[in-house]
């Protein structure tokens, strides 16, 4: 009996160090997972597969998407809608009435976008995910079916207020991935918005006043001819039907149990075993922030950088499909919406290649702030080639600005992937809805004011083409690469602050 008792303690001591080598390593370093916790549960997953989660990261290019295409939808064919709705007494003055209704939107979601985030870090991602998607159900299909210049403000407007998707999709990113993913999470983001600001433009641009480019589908007396801005509208809320309908099964990422400091750092140690110790430090310095966002300076400084480039990006959009659509003899380039739509479609597709399979490669070695600095050095002689475009013909004008297009946008969406991660490195889970939804509130402000701004410069500018200092269209690129060396020159030390592990200058 007693040799038996001996064999059995043997055994089990021999089967101790099995049974300990089974445990997950996170379990062994003390994080306490909380059964029935869906951020528990998330983070579970992350600590037992080390791989990429392509299931999460569908949900975040398919939500992504559905607030970005409905956003840049309209601007092919913005310039002839305000035209039919009879506002603009001359054809001068249609930049200057198209530049509010782009400013909508915009100005709508600057209003609610903290709140959005705030409720993001209270209530969880999802519901605040799945009420933005049914927004966009709604108001895209009502901006669909304007009949007044003013109705059509309204729905963009509200479409902007109800629409809280991209700052909780962005910490949701962060969330469902573990830190070495996080570059190619953030970059997803920004290439499916990317992808939405040209897809949006391409829809806009081939079904917009479908009973004039297709007779033969559609009559003039069907209900695409009676309201010819409908159909790329209507595509779209199908869409975002489809999205509401798949989010019902994402899984949501916040925590719900109650966590005290301690319970915060077991938390954060999900992804604190897996950097470097300069980095543990780094994230246990930044719980002294948690007080105020306003304090965290790293946070503030990316915000602001995020804004300027926002402006930027957004005043050039408005002011690309504009000019390509006015008149040679007001200095534009004459192409039609369908032209304009097929350049950003070709423009998208370089998108999701260069996001995909290149900026994760660049932003390992460069990082997020050298590869943002080189991008925006870029952008300005390409700017101050636009204008000259206008003396190119057919098939030299289609190839060079194809060319232009797609290298442009690729630099844009570095720049904006770079922001992303240094705000989302400078606080901790517990803070990024609300980080984001302040990133989100300032970044509408600068893109409500930007296609306002970017419509009367426009509309001031086809009255200016015998000047002699930068006469016509010329003026409106030169004032959008001031804006861009504004943003490069703030990402220098003398202003960006960054967590130590994101970058340095």
């Amino acid at each position: 009996m007693v040799d038996q008792d001996q064999d059995g303690r043997r055994g089990r001591e021999a089967a101790a160090p099995e049974a300990e080598s089974s445990v997950p390593l996170l379990e062994k370093k003390g994080v306490h997972y909380v059964e029935g916790c869906p951020g528990c549960a998330v983070d579970r997953r992350k600590a037992a597969n080390p791989g990429i989660p392509y299931g999460s990261f569908i949900y975040v290019w398919i939500v992504v998407l559905c607030t970005a295409i409905p956003i840049s939808s309209l601007f092919p064919f913005l310039y002839f809608m305000i035209r039919d709705l009879h506002i603009a007494e001359r054809t001068e003055d249609i930049g200057f009435y198209a530049g509010f209704v782009g400013a909508a939107f915009m100005f709508g979601r600057c209003l609610t976008s903290t709140i959005w985030g705030i409720a993001a870090d209270r209530i969880g991602r999802k519901p605040v995910v799945m009420f933005g998607v049914f927004s966009v159900v709604i108001f895209n299909t009502l901006f669909g079916l304007s009949v007044t210049y003013w109705m059509a403000i309204a729905t963009r407007f509200l479409l902007g207020a109800l629409n809280g998707l991209l700052g909780p999709m962005k910490a949701y990113a962060i969330e469902v991935c573990r830190p070495e993913h996080e570059a190619l999470a953030l970059s997803l983001v920004s290439t499916a918005w990317g992808i939405g600001l040209i897809i949006g433009p391409a829809l806009g641009g081939y079904l917009a006043l479908p009973a004039e480019k297709y007779p033969s589908i559609f009559s003039p007396d069907s209900l695409f001819g009676r309201f010819p801005y409908f159909l790329p509208c209507l595509c779209t809320s199908v869409f975002a039907v489809a999205v509401l309908i798949s989010c019902i099964w994402m899984p949501e990422t916040l925590h719900k149990h109650k966590v005290n400091e301690n319970g915060n750092q077991s938390i954060e140690a999900l992804e604190a075993h897996l950097i470097d110790p300069k980095e543990k430090v780094e994230q246990s310095n930044s719980l002294d922030t948690k007080k105020s966002l306003f304090k965290n300076w790293p946070l503030m400084s990316s915000i602001i950088v995020y804004c300027v480039f926002s402006f930027h990006d957004m005043a050039y959009t408005e002011v690309f499909s504009l000019w390509a659509e006015s008149d040679r003899m007001y200095g534009g380039l004459s192409l039609s919406s369908e032209d304009v739509g097929q350049t950003l479609a070709i423009t998208g597709s370089s998108l999701l290649v260069y996001q995909l399979f290149l900026y994760p490669r660049i932003n390992r070695v460069l990082g997020p702030i050298k590869s943002s600095q080189i991008a925006a050095g870029l952008c300005i002689p390409i700017l101050f080639a636009y204008p000259y475009m206008t003396y190119l013909s057919e098939p030299g004008l289609s190839i060079i600005l194809n060319i232009a297009s797609v290298i442009k946008n690729n630099l844009g969406v570095t720049i904006i992937t770079g922001t992303f991660i240094l705000q989302n490195n400078a606080v901790s889970q517990d803070q990024r809805g609300a980080a984001n939804g302040l990133a989100m509130t300032g970044m509408s402000f600068f893109k409500a004011v930007a296609p306002a701004g970017a419509g009367i410069v426009f509309s001031w500018v086809q009255k200016r083409q015998h000047a002699f200092f930068f006469p016509g269209d010329q003026m409106v690129f030169f004032l959008l690469n001031i804006i861009e060396l504004l943003g490069l020159l703030l990402t220098f030390k003398f202003f960006l602050a960054v967590p130590d592990q994101s970058d340095s200058n």
